[in-house]
Order: structure tokens, then sequence, then C-alpha cells
């Protein structure tokens, strides 16, 4: 990938700009007027904010909007400090330059951490991780969309270049109207004077540009208006009455439509094929067969003049299927193997504290528990897409894709040609959930593209593909064990867990130049619990990191998305050993960690726990922080012919400063209701290398009749902005199962769920 020029400073170009930032760390990510995207209308203030003829502001957007409501926080962000009501800022696509990336964030809040067994020594492929992550920040500016942190990137930055260009308008009316800056008030987005003079934005952008400010500061949190209340969604409107487009959407003049089919294994390849009675259905054109030697997946593709005329063509096509070169892999086995390492090797410890052999021999009760989690598909309700047309040596792609930067270099590379002859069109993404973190949907698009003539092509993956060549949440296993004192409490925790670490894989397909020698500690495979917050004396919480063949990638929540249910179970059956109240023994433990203690307790009491619930009902709890946020469930549960149900599920959340409640409360359901599907349905099972699920009746989701009543309740606080996109998901599943424990006294210690006899009591 090229890398790109840029201006770091305050300098505009041609502008005499003098910014006064204070200790604002990204003061070289306010860019210059030449940054933003070429538009018809309005000036540039700076990289992000351009003033329209209206008096209006258009924003760049570099992140992508996929439900997460991340397109009407960071305008409000802007609508703030700019005294502008939200419905005035517009959106315009960011460009490919450095001070839109947040890659280096994305990357740093993922995979690189040292172990703790070597204090104060830094390995060499940890100092490798480090340099590379600085690399990226310094020259690539790559853009993500993931991690939780299009919000947390955007606090300080956003709020920063609006108060900037706020500063240069009313500096350029008071140098117009001759009057001093401080009797000047701006109030939707119109400055006046008490003596009379009135005018909106628009009028001052021109001599704005050029008007030198110091001593900018964001408004002060008794200022706000707007940040910290529920304003609609920008996007509500496009979604209810259905002029909103995704990739799935797009519709282009004589565009043609391909449906692909990768076959029955993971890493099989099409041989011989007849492709006689697929040519002979009505509107099919052709048959495409693509490799996988420049990085697309090996299948087969049928072009018709619709998806429903592809699709009956596919269904005629007659192609024999070789197998993987590969040794067969079978999901059961592999859980086998990882509880063998997990309990035979120590692997690589994340935390390391006190003495846990000395503290289990002199401890009055040891603990003992085995926990398993399944490979996951990400069943996003659009489809994976992409629509692609080659044409003059320049290829355009509509991709609904949370890597931009990498969707671009994937269509450079199956088309031979530089990055800058690719031109990207994001639409609204039907759900990401991680899946649409790879690019490897967009190769095989622009191949087919390729053989059409100039046509466009959109390239459909039937469900059916997408669930049966996914890159799935790893499977994991945790062995988990604990002494507790004469009083109950726990005075050590042993955890060693094993699987496949994401990070890695997910490096060899996006960022192959970072691949190889570098085998970085990848600290999504113990995230959540190296860092949980009860005050065990002595911990060591260890992982062994696999490579089971299976294609793995980023779930919603990552390694949180297990180890919340690994840990939360585990503390719950501690709480039970005890003979302790599991809220009562959690708070014991949480004395030096008052942010969760009170989480937990609002939770908690707005729950009702320990009140009477109707007959056949329990209630179960967990808590657990994650992407910076702290969140509590407690589910009310009960077991209705042979299957759990949930009724009610309590969410108490501590994510930092709230910008847009309605939509954190949003993401608390979304994110409720995408864990349960997982715990108590979700699963993938491979057999000689064949995943056995393939649409929503074997892989279901949770259905509007099954939904509980989720209510969201939150903690005050003047921390900055955490990640709320993934934080709601990972406790639902454990909080689930403790309440199963209460109601049959069967621990459930292997998700799904769905059997609740499952486990050991």
């Amino acid at each position: 990938m090229k890398r790109r020029g840029f201006v770091l400073g305050a300098i505009g170009s041609g502008a005499a700009l003098i910014v006064g930032w204070g200790a604002m760390p990204q003061r070289s990510r306010l860019g210059t007027r030449s940054t933003l995207p070429a538009q018809a209308d309005g000036i540039a203030l700076n990289g992000w904010i351009r003033i329209a003829p209206d008096g209006g502001v258009l924003l760049a957007m570099p992140r992508v909007e996929m439900g997460q409501g991340v397109h009407t926080a960071l305008p409000m962000l802007v609508a703030e400090e700019l005294d502008l009501p939200l419905a005035r800022v517009r959106l315009v696509p960011a460009a490919a330059e450095t001070i839109y990336g947040n890659v280096a964030l994305f990357l740093a809040a993922l995979p690189f951490h040292p172990s703790e067994e070597e204090p104060g020594r830094e390995s060499g492929r940890l100092k490798a991780g480090r340099w590379i992550v600085g690399k990226l920040a310094r020259e690539l500016g790559l853009s993500v969309t993931g991690g939780s942190t299009s919000v947390v990137d955007a606090w300080e930055l956003l709020r920063y270049a609006a108060a900037t260009a706020r500063a240069q308008l009313l500096g350029a009316a008071a140098l117009q109207w001759k009057l001093p800056v401080s009797e000047l008030n701006a109030e939707d987005g119109v400055v006046s004077h008490s003596s009379g003079p009135r005018a909106h934005y628009g009028q001052f952008a021109a001599a704005a540009a050029g008007t030198p400010v110091s001593d900018v500061q964001p408004k002060p949190r008794s200022a706000w208006k707007l940040i910290g209340t529920a304003a609609p969604r920008t996007d509500l409107a496009g979604k209810v009455d259905g002029s909103a487009r995704y990739g799935i959407d797009v519709r282009l003049p004589e565009m043609v439509y391909g449906v692909l089919s990768m076959g029955p294994t993971l890493g099989g390849s099409p041989g011989t094929m007849k492709t006689d009675a697929a040519l002979r259905v009505s509107g099919v054109e052709r048959v495409v067969q693509i490799g996988g030697d420049t990085g697309t997946n090996a299948g087969v593709v049928v072009l018709a003049r619709s998806t429903w005329h592809a699709r009956r063509g596919l269904a005629a096509l007659e192609v024999e299927w070789r197998p993987p070169p590969a040794r067969l892999i079978d999901s059961e086995r592999i859980a086998v193997a990882l509880e063998a390492v997990a309990r035979e090797e120590r692997g690589l410890a994340f935390r390391s504290r006190g003495d846990v052999d000395a503290a289990e021999s002199a401890a009055a009760r040891r603990i003992e528990a085995v926990y398993h989690a399944p490979y996951l598909a990400h069943a996003a309700m659009e489809p994976i897409s992409c629509t692609a047309r080659v044409a003059g040596g320049k290829v355009e792609i509509w991709a609904s894709t949370q890597v931009p930067d990498f969707a671009r270099a994937a269509a450079a590379i199956a088309a031979g040609v530089p990055v800058d002859a690719v031109t990207l069109h994001v639409p609204y993404l039907g759900g990401g959930f991680g899946r649409r973190l790879d690019a490897d949907f967009v190769g095989p698009a622009v191949r087919v593209a390729m053989e059409t003539s100039g046509r466009p092509v959109q390239l459909i993956w039937p469900r059916e593909e997408d669930i049966r060549h996914d890159f799935y949440r790893p499977a994991g296993v945790a062995v988990m064990s604990a002494g507790l004192d004469a009083n109950g409490l726990p005075v050590s925790l042993r955890v060693t867990t094993a699987g496949d670490a994401v990070t890695p894989r997910w490096i060899e397909r996006n960022l192959p130049w970072m691949a190889g020698p570098i085998d970085l500690p990848d600290k999504t495979t113990s995230e959540g619990l190296f860092d949980q917050p009860y005050g065990v004396p002595n911990q060591r919480i260890a992982h062994v990191a696999t490579h089971s063949g299976v294609p793995v990638g980023y779930w919603r929540s990552v390694g949180h998305s297990h180890n919340a249910f690994f840990g939360e179970s585990f503390i719950d059956e501690l709480a039970h050993a005890a003979g302790r109240d599991p809220v009562d023994f959690r708070l014991a433990l949480l004395a030096d960690s008052p942010r969760h203690a009170e989480v937990l307790r609002l939770a908690t009491q707005k729950a009702g726990w320990g009140s009477a619930l109707p007959a056949g009902r329990a209630r179960g709890v967990a808590l657990h922080e994650s992407f910076g946020s702290v969140v509590a469930w407690v589910a009310e549960v009960s077991i209705e012919a042979g299957v759990p149900r949930v009724h009610r599920v309590v969410c108490a959340v501590d994510c930092g400063t709230v910008v847009n409640p309605g939509i954190v409360a949003q993401q608390i359901e979304s994110g409720v209701i995408f864990g349960l599907s997982a715990a108590l349905h979700g699963r993938i099972d491979i057999v000689g290398s064949a995943v056995q699920q393939q649409n929503f009746p074997d892989y279901p989701v949770l259905k509007m009749a099954d939904a509980p009543r989720i209510e969201t309740h939150f903690v005050p606080s003047e921390r900055p902005p955490g990640g709320m996109g993934e934080p709601g998901t990972p406790g639902i599943g454990p909080a689930v199962a403790n309440a199963l424990f209460g109601l049959t006294g069967v621990r459930a210690r292997k998700l799904p769920l769905g059997a609740v006899n499952s486990g050991s009591p």
C-alpha cells in the first residue's frame, strides 16, 4: 500500500492558522484544509470540517455505520462545539489520509501485552510489535471501524477540531464587524451581537480560513447542550422508510449478478466441472472459476441477470470438489486437544502475582473446573457482498467493509493496478460484528468483474457460504482452580486457557508484511481474565496459543466473549462453595475496585436482587469490564419445555461520559441479544473439514418473540468515553448460566446452554 504524504502541525496550506492546543495529545491530526475530500461547495477550515454556503457543516467521516450509531455520535461532538443543530452537520466520506487513520489505536487495543513472569523486561517480539504500531501510526494512517474505538478516538480530536473552527468563525466576525470577540454570541449556527449584527457561519467561512486563533479549549461540561442527550439517530428515517442503502442494495446500469460457491469444506477447491446444465438456465450468462493464488477464495461463480437466476444456475452446476490439502479438521477432536493442552502446558502468563503454588498448598479447600466454548460464526443479517467495475485501468468498488483501506488494497492487488486507481464506496453495513474486518470478499468480485468487459458485477455470498466459510470466533477451553481460606474467600487463582490467537491470523491476511517471524503475544486470548478486578492475592492467568487450521477472526467482544463466561461462571462456583450470596461474594473481592462495585450495586438494586420471584424463575449475575467500560448483568430465567427462557435482563453501565444515552442503551440491548443468541444456541461443528451449520434453521439467532425485556442504567461519570459497541455482549452468557444453576443445581460449563442438563453439579 502506498504511503500517504501529509503535513503534520497546525499550519494550513495557504492559511495563517495558529492554534493553541494546550495538552491536546492528537494535535497533529487536526490536518489542513487540503486534507478534506474535494466538494462542490463549502470552505474547509481544517482537515475535518468544511463550512457550507448555507452555514451548515460538512464533517469528514472515516468510520463506517453498521448500526452502532457512530454517524450520530461523532456529529454530536462537532455540533456541540459549533453550537449548531445536529441536523445541520452533514457527512462526507473521508479521504485516504493519515489524520483519519486509527489502526494503531485498534491494534494497540488488541494484541500486544508483555508476560508478567519477566517483570521489567520486554521481549524482542513485544518491542517489535510496539515498533510496528508506531510505524502504522506515523506513516500509514489506515482506518478501521472496530474494537469499540470510534468515539474513544474522536472524543478529544473532533471537539478540538470543531472548537478551533468556531474560534476562527467568531474571530472572522469580530474582524468584519470591528467588535470584541468576547461580546459575540454563537447559537444555532448564527453569530450575533447585542447591538444588532447577525449572520450565519457561511458568511464568515472564507475569512475564517485565514483567521489566526489561539488558546482553543472545548466547552466545559457545564455548558453542554447536546452531549449527554438522547438525540435521535441521523440514520433513523432512512432505515424506517427503506431509503437507506446497504451494500447488497447497490444497483448500477448493465449490472450482472454473481453468486459464489466455495464448496463443502474449509480449504477445498473446485475440480472438474460440467457447466452445460447451468448455462441452459434462463438468465445465466457464464460460469467463472476463481482460484486461491492471489489471496482470493477458491470457488466458482455463476453470473446471471439477477441473483435468483444465478442461484438457480449454481444449483444446476456440477462440480467435483477437491478436499483441502491439509489434514481434515474435526471440532470435537480440537476441543479434546485444547483441554489436554490447557492441562499439560503452562502457557504465556499475562498476569503472575504472588505464589500460587504455595497459596494452593496452604488453602483450606481447592476448587477446580473446566469450561468449554465452541466456534461461532458472525451471521450478520446482511450476507457478504461486493460490487465491482473494472474498466480502463480503473477499479470502482461498493463494499460494506469495516476496513476501507484494506478493501482498496485487496481490489488493487486483484486487478493488478495501483491503489490510487481504486475508488471505494462504503454503503451502510447490515451488521459487521468483526466479520467485515477482513476484506476477503473484495478480491473475488474484482476478479469476476475483469471477465465482464467493463460491466459492473455484484457478487453475493449466499447465507450458506457466509456461515460455512467464515472467520470464526475461536473455540476455547479454560482449566481453572482456586484455593479458598477458612472463610471461603479465594487466596489463589490459577487459569490456563487454550485456543487459537486471532490477531496473528488477521495480520497474516490483512497486513502480511507484518506477519512471519514476529509472533506477537495476543492479549485478546486472555483479556477479561488477566485484567479481571477481583482482589485475589495470588494469581497466574495464562494462555496456550494454538493453531488449529480453522480460519478465525475477530468476533464481537473478541476474547471477552468467552473469557467472561469462564471467569464469571467460576466466580459463582466459588461463591456457592463458600456458601455466600454471589453478589456479596463479588463485593467482598472488589474492595480495591470501587468502580466495578458501584456498577454491580446499581444493577442488582435495579433488578431487585434478593426479592421474591415467581415460582420457577431464578436470577443470575455477571460483572465484566471490556473496551474501557464496566457492565453488570442480572438475568431473570426460567425453563420452559426443557429450554432456558430469559424474561428480563437488567444492565448497569459505567462507560465514562455518555455522548448519547439512547444509542448506548441500544448498543447494550443489541449486545445482550447478540450474546444471548450465542449463549443459548450458537455453535459451529466441523466434521471432516466441513462446517455442519448452513443457515438460520441450524444456526439460530434469538427470535423477537423470545427476546427478554432489557433495562439499561448508567453510573454517572466524568471519565472520557469508553467503548460501547461490544461491552454489552460478554456477560449475558454467564449471567444466564448462573441463573440456570439456581434452577437446576447443575453447573453449565459448556456453551451453548440449550441443553440445560449439561455440565456438572
